[in-house]
């Protein structure tokens, strides 16, 4: 199976799919209380036992449990249960600042209070400095009876932050006050020897040998990760030569020459990532960690001193038994989500005899994470479940009766690996109570069948043998534009390379409604601002300027009115099309295009991942859009590639004129990475002075009022760039056994950000 980041890119580009989400979970770990395997299911036919709740989970459990260097999504749904943040969000990701006492929010129309384990205050200074001070109820206790102080979460930020972390927790990426000097000085020995290269001669960290053993280590394990992308195409059926490196590279996204061998391969994406190796690793693997093939890592991962550091972080300040103060040098507005850090126990994956906070010791060595590694197949914590075992592709957990909320009613849950076929016959079987399956209107029907009803009583939820619970997936789809390539003369941005854009896009979005409709049905949505419904900054038809995407003509004027049915909507678009490309320099001859200007053409394609079938929800808008501007003398070609590396790649490295694919909404809605000048994942390449000011003045105010005004102007400049139609939101699915779950005990207003994992001590078997 692949790993999430590869396999969520090239997953999106065929269309949006189930996303595994992280909660605010948590329980513990019965490793230390010594619990047995109480929770196995007792029948033989591994039928669940009564007292079990049974949740699949995706395929892909690799046993790292650790809420420090978890990795798949299966493993953090482990971690969810067990574990406590300190910080928790709203169901639509908004800090609960006050939760110890609680705090009332509406969502959907009902009043709802949240309330957790510590409250967070923000307090903006007047040098542009930011504390974050965070109180910690004074009764919590872990699983194994053993009180919390603040001296935990103390421990876990400096696990987090130490020079040589290398789990998935981005904490350093804040301007903590004096982070620089504690991680300044200090690299791992992995790191030290790979920048050193291989025919290095200075030997002031290490000697040969350990470098001769290391080179020879990385290279069998590099040749392992490298093979297993090459069986991986092979196996997909993506290549014509399977005995050809070169062309598994190719579908990879690499060139290489044609006689190169799998060793070259990973050298090469070594290179390309300028021996970024964690990154390579995460974004590139085909199964495997690059660090888990390597027979010695744990050796190289230690820390290695190569100048002065400080020996603590001077923004981490203890201010009582229950509080901390997290000193910012800035004001950044997603620093707020980074607050919420797990509250790891320091006697489990510490050692309290080298914790000292005046004396700056910190439960570790600095520079030496092996003892809390050491822990990663046995955690421990506060939440609402406690870890017991992990066999054949199971995880068994027990009620954790220590949890601050009270013990869940259900004694025992266990988390089963579940494959996609399985989902729904898992539940009708008796062997799962709740899954996950990805929703479409198949998997209704085939959810209709098995309740005894017919196929078209598909959009029925409740049924005697199951019930679905559909929440909006936290992304969307939307059909990119390559400005660098659909253009007017040389200039990307001109107004006329912009009518030209939109004379597409305006056609795009007039037939996304049949589109979606026909695929999804009632269970997805038109949206028309590049930003999942899901976030708080989303614009709603009832706020000032909300408008339909491209549903103006050339003059501003509405392309619709009232009334219309859809054969006027297409007709209205297809003249608002004409204005658009006549506008752009384009000749037009009785409502036909007859030439197109310098620097422009009469033809373009887009890319869909349809498997070469055209099963993609937007396949039939791009379908009807292509004879639509057909009509009118445009070639509009749409090219359904059956490989998900060719569509991943034509858009990643610029090559496609336009795409569809889909993006993933983050708990917070910058808009950095997709849009400002040296984002990161902007493939539209826009270049906006104007656009990048906004976004980073988004970034420096925690007023989400003040903050959402300005996103929707962002949002704004880019649908006047016309580099992106944005299409729909799906839903996904939670699958229940109406025969076994007491289905009104789930929580209500389920919502990416709010699961049923947030409530599952109050979820009851019948």
């Amino acid at each position: 199976m692949k790993n999430a980041k590869k396999l969520l890119a090239l997953l999106l580009a065929l269309a949006l799919c189930v996303g595994t989400l992280a909660g605010c979970g948590g329980s513990a770990s019965s490793a230390a209380s010594g619990a047995q395997s109480a929770s196995q299911p007792a029948d033989a036919d591994n039928t669940a036992a009564n007292d079990t709740l049974v949740v699949s989970c995706e395929m892909g459990l690799e046993g790292k449990f650790s809420p420090f260097f978890y990795l798949s999504a299966a493993d953090g749904d482990v971690v969810d249960m067990f574990t406590l943040s300190s910080m928790m969000v709203d169901r639509v990701s908004n800090p609960v600042n006050t939760a110890i006492e609680g705090e009332d929010r509406e969502y959907n129309g009902t009043n709802y209070t949240y309330t957790g384990p510590t409250d967070v205050i923000v307090t903006e200074n007047a040098d542009g400095s930011v504390f974050y001070d965070i109180t910690m109820r004074d009764d919590l206790v872990f699983a194994d009876g053993t009180p919390i102080t603040i001296d935990d979460l103390i421990f876990s930020m400096y696990v987090v932050l130490d020079p040589t972390y290398d789990g998935n927790v981005t904490f350093y990426s804040v301007p903590v006050k004096g982070l620089d000097a504690y991680r300044s000085g200090m690299d791992t020995l992995f790191n030290l020897l790979c920048k050193a290269g291989k025919d290095n001669t200075d030997f002031t960290y290490w000697d040969e040998a350990t470098q001769t053993a290391f080179w020879e280590d990385l290279t069998q394990a590099g040749t392992a990760f490298a093979q297993e992308i090459v069986d991986y195409c092979i196996d997909a059926g993506y290549n014509t030569k399977e005995d050809s490196i070169a062309a598994c590279a190719a579908n990879w996204g690499f060139e290489l020459p044609e006689d190169a061998t799998v060793e070259d391969f990973f050298w090469t994406m070594c290179e390309q990532y300028e021996w970024d190796l964690g990154t390579l690793s995460s974004t590139e693997t085909a199964g495997s960690s690059l660090f888990d093939l390597m027979n010695d890592y744990d050796t190289y991962s230690v820390g290695v001193s190569t100048g002065e550091s400080a020996d603590y972080i001077e923004g981490i300040e203890k201010t009582g038994d229950y509080s901390v103060r997290v000193t910012t040098t800035e004001l950044d507005a997603t620093a707020i989500y980074q607050m919420a850090q797990p509250i790891a126990p320091l006697h489990w994956y510490g050692d309290p005899a080298q914790y000292d906070y005046d004396a700056h010791k910190f439960g570790f060595p600095k520079g030496d994470l092996s003892i809390v590694k050491a822990k990663t197949s046995t955690p421990l914590g506060a939440g609402p479940y406690q870890f017991v075992e992990y066999s054949n592709g199971v995880v068994y957990m027990e009620a954790n009766p220590n949890y601050y909320k009270g013990e869940p009613l259900i004694k025992h849950l266990s988390f089963q690996e579940t494959t996609e076929d399985n989902m729904v016959t898992g539940i009708t079987a008796g062997t799962l109570d709740l899954s996950t399956p990805s929703y479409s209107t198949d998997t209704a029907k085939q959810i209709a069948v098995a309740n005894g009803f017919s196929e078209d009583e598909w959009t029925t939820f409740e049924g005697p043998i199951l019930t679905t619970r559909l929440i909006d997936y936290r992304g969307y789809g939307y059909v990119g534009i390559n400005p660098n390539r659909v253009k007017v003369g040389d200039d990307p941005y001109s107004e006329e390379s912009k009518d030209l854009r939109k004379a597409l896009a305006t056609i795009i979005a007039v037939y996304r409604d049949e589109a979606i409709d026909s695929y999804y049905g009632p269970t997805a949505s038109i949206i028309n601002y590049p930003i999942s419904n899901t976030s708080w900054a989303a614009p709603q038809t009832t706020d000032d300027g909300y408008k339909v995407a491209y549903s103006l003509d050339v003059e501003g004027n509405p392309i619709y009115t009232t009334g219309m049915n859809a054969q006027d909507r297409y007709a209205a678009a297809l003249e608002a099309a004409l204005g658009y490309f006549e506008a752009a320099g384009f000749t037009v001859e009785d409502g036909k295009l007859t030439a197109a200007p310098e620097g422009a053409s009469l033809s373009c394609q887009v890319n869909i991942g349809g498997n070469g079938t055209g099963d993609h929800p937007s396949f039939l808008l791009l379908k009807n859009a292509s004879d639509a501007l057909a009509s009118i003398g445009y070639t509009f070609t749409v090219n359904d590639l059956a490989n998900a590396n060719d569509l991943y790649s034509s858009y990643q490295t610029g090559q496609a004129d336009m795409w569809c694919a889909a993006w993933q909404a983050g708990t917070d809605p910058d808009m950095f990475q997709l849009y400002h000048s040296e984002g990161s994942t902007n493939y539209y390449q826009i270049k906006s002075d104007e656009l990048d000011e906004i976004i980073m003045t988004a970034r420096k105010s925690a007023d989400q009022t003040y903050r959402k005004t300005l996103y929707q102007a962002a949002m704004e400049i880019v649908m006047d760039y016309a580099v992106e139609v944005p299409i729909y939101q799906r839903s996904e699915c939670y699958l229940l056994s109406s025969e076994r779950v007491v289905v009104d005990s789930l929580p209500s207003d389920m919502t990416p950000y709010w699961s049923w994992k947030d409530g599952v001590e109050t979820i009851a078997l019948k």
